[in-house]
């Protein structure tokens, strides 16, 4: 009765949440999937905006979030329902300026509003910490909550805080973010250890240990190399796109695709239009230089800068990204890796740009029907959706079973 109803409301309210109406026939198709396999998508930074914006608060989450003051957000409960999520993995990302002993507080503290924020709805969210749990916390009608640490600089160079952060119920870690660590490099940062450094290697080794997932989002293309010879189970990106359509260092060149059939590795497509745009990302750059070359001219005058800088956004407006973008960089990854290594990790709640209709967590179905509309069977989708995050999940775990034998490592970092 209740699934019934939720579908009723949701056709209802399609054209409004998705900014265009899905045809019945194709969301009836849409939710036969969803409803056996979890939509499960990789990152969503709501925990950053709550710690940022509302004092580490998670009540009125329900719904209307998207009016929000000082900042409007991409997630709630109802648009999460609306958009079909199966399966979410939290994001308890810190600013990665912050290391040492500081980077482990403030990340207990993002846990802390993930295990809150579950807790306060207890109707629709469940923490899950197995991919078992996913698909039992699914079948029950609720949306499957993990946690996953955007940034290695979270650990404090401790592999003990590691170690207590996946106890904690953290289930990924990426290994950088847009800095590089003392133990690896950063897509968006001057390299230093030509990838990772003795000490990460000894990172991933330990994650495989514990069964948490790699994550190789926003981390070098040497990194990533390094990261699937040294890692002994799949490793996933959570929230990265192809850069053979999109020649953003955030994005992830062709030889890696071709790698990760080998290690059973996830792509899980971004929504953010500087990486889904090669002309948005041209427009950014050029925005950027005009950005420094007013700087340079009014000196000591912001007031003039910034009515400057908008007059040039006026007569130059950013080009658009759309949900054919992002299921063109889902085919490309599913062409080079296969249909078995791609997955969704829209990033809202951290971009500030997205594709019309995705720029909220209602918008999952438009990317269904229009990879239905391209052709995709029943079966890939599914993959798509959650089956291949949650073979990826399946694989770190019995990595960690096969190597309970291991003590855990006690190397540290060099100061």
């Amino acid at each position: 009765m209740r699934v019934a109803l939720l579908i009723a409301t949701l056709m209802l309210t399609a054209a409004p949440l998705h900014a265009q109406p899905i045809d019945a026939k194709t969301l009836a198709r849409i939710d036969r999937i969803l409803k056996k396999t979890p939509l499960i998508d990789g990152h969503n930074d709501l925990p950053e905006q709550l710690r940022e914006n509302y004092g580490l608060k998670v009540e009125g989450l329900a719904s209307g979030t998207e009016t929000w003051k000082p900042k409007g957000l991409m997630t709630d409960i109802a648009r999460l329902r609306a958009g079909r999520v199966g399966g979410q993995f939290w994001s308890v990302y810190i600013d990665a300026g912050i290391h040492g002993d500081e980077a482990i507080r403030q990340t207990i503290e993002q846990i802390d509003i993930v295990t809150r924020l579950v807790k306060a709805y207890p109707n629709d969210l469940e923490l899950a910490a197995t991919a078992n749990d996913v698909v039992r916390i699914h079948r029950k009608g609720k949306i499957a909550s993990l946690i996953g640490i955007e940034g290695g600089h979270q650990i404090g160079g401790s592999l003990a805080a590691l170690r207590q952060f996946y106890r904690l119920g953290a289930r990924y870690m990426t290994l950088t973010h847009f800095n590089t660590t003392e133990w690896a490099d950063s897509a968006t940062d001057d390299p230093k250890h030509d990838g990772l450094s003795p000490f990460g290697v000894i990172v991933v080794r330990e994650m495989n240990r514990l069964g948490m997932l790699v994550d190789l989002s926003h981390v070098s293309p040497a990194t990533m190399s390094d990261a699937l010879d040294a890692s002994r189970a799949p490793v996933i990106f959570s929230h990265s796109n192809a850069r053979a359509l999109e020649d953003h260092p955030r994005n992830v060149p062709d030889d890696i695709l071709k790698r990760l059939p080998a290690n059973g590795g996830v792509v899980m497509v971004n929504f953010f239009t500087g990486y889904l745009s090669e002309p948005y990302r041209q427009w950014s750059a050029s925005r950027a230089a005009e950005e420094a070359r007013l700087k340079s001219l009014l000196v000591g005058q912001p007031d003039k800068r910034e009515t400057a800088l908008k007059e040039w956004e006026a007569a130059h407006a950013p080009p658009k990204a759309t949900v054919g973008d992002v299921a063109d960089h889902i085919e490309h990854i599913a062409r080079v890796a296969g249909y078995d290594h791609v997955g969704l990790g829209g990033d809202l709640d951290g971009i500030n740009t997205a594709p019309k209709g995705l720029a909220t967590v209602a918008g999952y179905p438009l990317v269904f029907a229009e990879l239905i509309r391209r052709g995709w069977s029943d079966a890939n989708l599914a993959k798509l959706a959650g089956g291949n995050v949650l073979r990826a999940l399946r694989g770190a775990e019995a990595t960690a079973a096969a190597m309970k034998d291991q003590p855990p490592s006690l190397e540290t970092l060099a100061k």
